[in-house]
């Protein structure tokens, strides 16, 4: 833990400023892209079906003016001498004010900026029109994915009775239409632990000692690491993917190709995990805590005033979204780098005041977050864990499609 304390707070703004230099228009692009989801206000499900949308979109344009790799199911044709560069400007441009139209003026400006650095350069017209076309064939594909379906959450009352009248988060997600797994529940693990069990006991013992907000036990550092990780949308783990990308020899569609196998990962990993939620409904230790006194189990004291370190999302418990996002991201990245040397692993939330935190590993890193959820006072012990086993297998759905070949 001292190592990498050290290693967020003094280090990671010099890997950030290095890696940067090796910045290329997908990595310049990502990072733009992070800051108009940010401002759109987007929830964190629907700003990961817009990014892996659009890295998709991207993917597409760049591979079929540079044909690095074999064609996908789009078959795309560009013309000889088309610009990567202005085509991936047009996907942006396409699917952003699409997806987040509120931003459109955000948008606009980006990309003519992206066209001035242009100039008079050859192939620019061409490369907008793949990049506009690749961008189109990907928004219809995924027009009819499900979600935009109404949801029809039914809240749980008796007649007549109060219940807390915020609907829940994206209760229509376990009906999309996936882009790697079969089906939504396809990776649906068991239940959680039953609430007579040690485990349940051991989980909700630890959540209470550590995640509550003016926890004793929790210390300095978890503090800072809960704080971190409140952070939800796609930037928070995209700045990993630019650790990799950013290094010296990277091509630009081989970028290209990582973030669309990242994106479709993590954007599958909430298919999958919003299934689970949904099947289980499984309660908050905000509710469970302040109602232990009914869950049969000696070893739980009720505590009729406890809170968590944050606001508690708005969605059931089991398993952990942030943990099968981390797990999804790292079995990508882990898969890219292979047996070659790691990256320092750095990224920044704007939940801590954009602070940078750093991982040698991604092991690390996938613990860490799902330590943080614990300190953060909103999942157990077991939900992270069953989080990260189903985020492996999504990534590695991913791993086999993209980056196999």
């Amino acid at each position: 833990m001292k190592r990498n304390r050290l290693l967020g707070t003094v280090l990671a703004l010099t890997v950030f400023a290095t890696s940067n230099a090796m910045a290329d228009v997908v990595t310049d692009w990502n990072a733009k892209t992070g800051e108009i989801i940010t401002a759109a206000a987007l929830g964190g499900p629907p700003a990961n079906r817009a990014m892996a949308i659009l890295h998709t979109a991207v993917y597409e344009a760049a591979n079929a003016i540079t044909k690095r790799y074999p064609p996908s199911g789009l078959s795309l044709e560009a013309a000889k001498g088309a610009s990567v560069d202005a085509a991936i400007a047009a996907v942006h441009r396409a699917v952003l004010t699409q997806l987040v139209p509120s931003q459109r003026a955000a948008v606009e400006t980006a990309y003519r900026a992206a066209l001035s650095q242009l100039g008079d350069a050859g192939g620019v017209q061409e490369g907008i029109a793949i990049g506009e076309k690749a961008a189109a064939a990907v928004l219809a594909a995924r027009a009819g994915d499900g979600a935009a379906t109404p949801a029809a959450y039914r809240p749980h009352a008796a007649a007549g009775a109060y219940v807390p009248t915020t609907m829940p988060a994206v209760p229509q997600w376990p009906q999309r239409k996936p882009w790697l797994m079969t089906s939504a529940a396809q990776f649906r693990p068991g239940p959680p632990p039953a609430l007579s069990s040690e485990r349940w006991a051991r989980d909700y013992n630890e959540i209470k000692a550590l995640g509550g907000k003016d926890s004793a036990s929790r210390t300095d550092e978890q503090t800072a690491i809960a704080r971190f990780w409140e952070a939800t949308l796609p930037p928070i783990y995209h700045g990993l993917v630019r650790s990799l990308a950013t290094l010296p020899g990277r091509e630009v569609t081989q970028n290209a190709r990582l973030f669309a196998a990242v994106t479709q990962a993590t954007d599958d990993a909430l298919v999958a995990v919003f299934d689970a939620k949904y099947h289980y409904n499984f309660w908050r230790p905000i509710t469970a805590i302040r109602n232990a006194d009914n869950d049969g189990n000696d070893a739980t004291e009720r505590d009729a005033s406890w809170m968590p370190f944050i606001d508690t999302p708005m969605h059931p418990e089991y398993p952990c979204a942030h943990c099968i996002v981390a797990a999804s991201v790292a079995t990508v990245l882990q898969a890219e780098v292979g047996n070659g040397a790691q990256p320092t692993w750095t990224t920044t939330s704007s939940t801590a005041n954009g602070s940078a935190r750093s991982w040698p590993n991604l092991d690390a890193f996938v613990q860490e977050v799902s330590n943080a959820r614990i300190y953060d006072g909103v999942h157990y012990r077991n939900s992270t864990e069953v989080g990260v086993a189903m985020g492996r297998q999504v990534g590695a759905l991913s791993v086999a499609k993209h980056l196999k070949n």
